[in-house]
This record gives structure tokens, C-alpha cells and sequence, in this order.
């Protein structure tokens, strides 16, 4: 990831997903001055150690990644030299039962990234069964989603992350030993459902363009084939110029707002040893040319 992302002394970097801070931390090591992004608030509040540590080089703004620009703006930052965002929940999210993200430990039925709004036990408990099995099928690939979705409704009232997993399992027929617990899916689903994590990244790759200097980089890692298929298709359109119309042989075709865009790059099984974590990641990144940036969707 830091290499990818090449950060220089001297170099304004957006830390997109500040989670625990380690990418802010390697970053920081480097030179740059970070600013992080996180909208969850224990984040914020365990990096207040490192704000002091690093005095006067990382700024940490409490607000989604998608709203960059116009934060950036209200603090003078017009422009950065990179942009990294790491996708998804995090490990210290993950770790902690009463947030509601994991059934390996039971918690209240949460799993809100902000801690505020409609929480998944809100969801569950409230939705109409064909929007529960829409969230399913979208979002977590559930083939069998119309009959997850029944067997919550039949269930109501969930309120913890282990009544819900007993219910999919239940409903899919899961063996205990299986290679992956059908939970899983579903788990995953309500989680991007409730804190609209893909429209925050489509949101957040535009923002990224509209912020980053020529030759600026561009560094994303997903855990998860609908988030890549964003960052790939984005990564796609934004480094290929739209082909003329034969119809309209006199318009020219704009240039790519983005170059050197690299294949998917997955971690060493090193890395998955020293973080068992990684072995779904996906990283890819790319490099700002000079064209404007197209307008935000």
C-alpha cells in the first residue's frame, strides 16, 4: 500500500479510512502530513495520541470520506498528493463485541460505523421481508435470500448478533465444521446496507479525483468483489478516453483523468501470516493525470 501511494516529506495525504492509524502512522513515517477521515467516533477518539505524537502533521476530521472536499476546503487544503482508503469494517470494529459487526463473539444486533442512525437491529426488525431479501442478495451474493429473509421475519424481535446468526444458519441448513459459516453473507449484507457503504465509496473515489494534484495516487484495498468491481469500473472509465461517436467524427474525445492504473494486486502469503485478516484484499491504484476532473456524479 505505501508503495503504491510513494509519499514524499513534505506531501499532503488523505488517510481515507483512519481505523486504528496504522496506514496514517506509515504515512506519517514517511514525511507527510495526514489528513484522516473516519465516522466513527471511538476512531477518532483513540487518535488523539497520535495528533499530539506527530504535532502539528495529522489532522483527523470525525465526518464520512465522501464529504473530503468540502472539508478539506473549510480547513485551506485545495489539493493533496494522495488519497488511500481501506474499505470496509475494521479490525478494531471487528474485535469488539459490542459493536454488533461479528457473530464470533455475541453483541447487541449494531453494526453501525458512526455509531448513530438505523442500527441492523432496526433493520431487521422493521423492514418488510422483500427489502431484507433484496439487502441479502445485493449485498451479501445470497442465493438463497428469499428464504433467509423469511426465517428472520419469523424470528422478530433479533437483538443480538448471535440470534441472527442462528437464524441463517437454521434457515441455509449449515454443519458445524463447514469451511465457512453461511452467516457470513448475511452478516456482511445488513452491515453495507446499514452504513450505505457502497454509495460512500462511489462517493469517495469522485471525491478523490476532484482532490488529487497531477500526478497525484490514488491507492484503494477492498475486501470484498462488490467493492472492487466499484474501484476496477471506476479505475476503467476514469483511465480510458470515451471512444468518438462515427457519427460525430468532430468531437474529441476527453482524456483519461487517470494513468498507470495497476492490476489487482493481492498479498504475499507472508503477509497473510503476519495478518490472517488480508488474505480477501485486493489493492489497486493509479495516478492523477492533468485533465479536470469529470463532474461528481
Amino acid at each position: 500500500m505505501i508503495a503504491a501511494l510513494n509519499p514524499g516529506e513534505g506531501d499532503v495525504i488523505v488517510d481515507a479510512t483512519f481505523g486504528a492509524g496504522g496506514y496514517s502512522r506509515a504515512i506519517l513515517d514517511c514525511g507527510a502530513q495526514v489528513h484522516a477521515f473516519d465516522r466513527d467516533p471511538d476512531a477518532i477518539a483513540a487518535g488523539a495520541a497520535m495528533v499530539d505524537e506527530f504535532a502539528g502533521r495529522l489532522t483527523l476530521h470525525p465526518r464520512r470520506f465522501s464529504e473530503m472536499v468540502e472539508t478539506l476546503a473549510a480547513s485551506g487544503v485545495a489539493k493533496v498528493d494522495g488519497v488511500v482508503m481501506d474499505i470496509g469494517v475494521s479490525s478494531m470494529q471487528l474485535d469488539q463485541a459490542e459493536r454488533g459487526f461479528a457473530f464470533s463473539t455475541d453483541g447487541p444486533l449494531d453494526m453501525r460505523m458512526s455509531q448513530a442512525g438505523e442500527s441492523a437491529a432496526d433493520f431487521v426488525n422493521t423492514a418488510e421481508e422483500s427489502a431484507i431479501a433484496d439487502v441479502l442478495y445485493h449485498y451479501g451474493e445470497e442465493r438463497q435470500s428469499r428464504r433467509v429473509a423469511r426465517a428472520i421475519v419469523a424470528a422478530r424481535p433479533l437483538d443480538t448478533t448471535g440470534e441472527l446468526a442462528r437464524v441463517v444458519r437454521k434457515a441455509l441448513g449449515y454443519r458445524p465444521g463447514a469451511p465457512k459459516d453461511p452467516a457470513t453473507r448475511s452478516f456482511q449484507a445488513i452491515r453495507i446496507h446499514v452504513n450505505g457503504e457502497l454509495d460512500e465509496l462511489i462517493e469517495g473515489l469522485s471525491a478523490a479525483e476532484q482532490l488529487l494534484n497531477p500526478g497525484g495516487r490514488l491507492a484503494v484495498v477492498c475486501f470484498h468483489s462488490l467493492e472492487d468491481r466499484i474501484v476496477k469500473r471506476f479505475l476503467r472509465d476514469a483511465s480510458q478516453a470515451e471512444a468518438g461517436s462515427r457519427h460525430l467524427p468532430q468531437l474529441e474525445a476527453p482524456e483519461p483523468v487517470f494513468a498507470q492504473v495497476s492490476k489487482a494486486i493481492r498479498p504475499s502469503g507472508a503477509e497473510i501470516a503476519r495478518n490472517p485478516r488480508s488474505r480477501s484484499s485486493v489493492l489497486r491504484s493509479a495516478v492523477r493525470t492533468a485533465t479536470p476532473a469529470r463532474e461528481a456524479a
